[in-house]
């Protein structure tokens, strides 16, 4: 090999070696789009409208920002209360499910005991973490700098990019060669539409998880329904992992209640997450996009393993958009022309 063909080589592992220590700026970046390409969804309804871009903008961002005042007057104050006194009854359920299950291990063959676990340092484990989930989390995203000034950023990224888009555009487009330049433009446009149809497909299997599972806990009169309701509601943005994270803390407080209870919650969370992977989100994701099962738990792993809670928050987007890159790009213009 030549002297430019090295040079290629080393610049080549040179950059994915800088992009790899950038990382999280670049997943910060990528939110910003995705905020971005969600608000842009308003500014287009406004655009319609008649209204220059400017105006659009203006009216999203306070169209947003009524619904966000409206959201922390009525909705935070009590679920921050709630919150709260979830974070101290969960580790008394638990405790409480620990007594009862060991009550039932009695009524068992004790040859079979000793391929039990030991209950009482399983849960002395157990409980320091949520402690530090229920007790903790809220401080640390409320008062650490860092996670403050990457906030900060992420909203100046987000409004630029929605302020003027194009230019930022273009210049993505100008990294390809001239000849794809044209098809690089549609490939953004798909990944765009791909984008806004899987964010109203999610918002709407939020607020109907949310809304089904404060009726069902206000049913089954299960303490603290409002803040556990949002809770399963927000969760459900985390496909997978979300879901299953969310049925603990209604079932461990139901223990404190009757038994039973926790056995009703955990059967109403089943059929409220089968209603929702069964029939809401085929319905709705049928309108806008697919992602199989495995993939989009594979996606999960992935991300949250080499890029931590960041990405597992936006692994559905990115892997959204993969999606589309994957199948113009590698299968269409690449393998489909072998």
């Amino acid at each position: 090999m030549n002297l430019g063909t090295w040079i290629g080589i080393v610049v080549f592992f040179l950059s994915l070696f800088i992009l790899w220590q950038i990382k999280q700026l670049l997943l910060l970046i990528f939110t910003a789009v995705v905020i971005a390409t969600s608000l842009n969804i308003l500014v287009k309804k406004f655009c319609s409208k008649g209204l220059k871009r400017g105006y659009g903008v203006v009216l999203a961002l306070l169209t947003l920002f009524a619904i966000s005042l409206l959201f922390f007057q009525i909705v935070v104050p009590p679920f921050i209360d709630q919150f709260r006194e979830l974070a101290a009854l969960v580790p008394q359920g638990i405790e409480k499910l620990s007594v009862w299950v060991d009550l039932g291990l009695k009524q068992l063959d004790p040859t079979i005991l000793e391929y039990i676990p030991d209950r009482t340092e399983l849960v002395r484990q157990v409980r320091p973490l949520i402690n530090q989930f229920l007790g903790g989390g809220l401080n640390f995203f409320y008062s650490s700098f860092g996670v403050l000034l990457s906030g900060l950023l992420l909203l100046v990224l987000s409004l630029m990019l929605l302020a003027d888009p194009m230019p930022y555009r273009q210049g993505f487009i100008r990294l390809f060669p001239s000849f794809y330049r044209r098809r690089v433009d549609r490939i953004l446009s798909l990944c765009a539409r791909a984008l806004q149809g899987w964010l109203v497909g999610i918002l709407f299997n939020m607020l109907v998880i949310g809304i089904l599972s404060f009726i069902g806990l206000m049913i089954l009169k299960i303490p603290l329904a409002l803040a556990q309701s949002v809770l399963a509601g927000a969760l459900t943005f985390i496909p997978n992992v979300g879901p299953t994270l969310s049925v603990l803390s209604p079932m461990a407080i139901a223990l404190l209640d009757d038994p039973w209870k926790s056995i009703a919650v955990l059967i109403l969370y089943t059929i409220i997450q089968q209603l929702e992977s069964n029939f809401l989100t085929p319905f709705v994701m049928s309108q806008q996009v697919s992602l199989l099962p495995a993939i989009t738990l594979l996606s999960q792993i992935f991300f949250a393993t080499f890029f931590g809670f960041l990405g597992l928050l936006i692994a559905l987007p990115l892997t959204v958009v993969g999606q589309v890159w994957i199948q113009e790009v590698l299968v269409k213009d690449v393998l489909d022309q072998w």
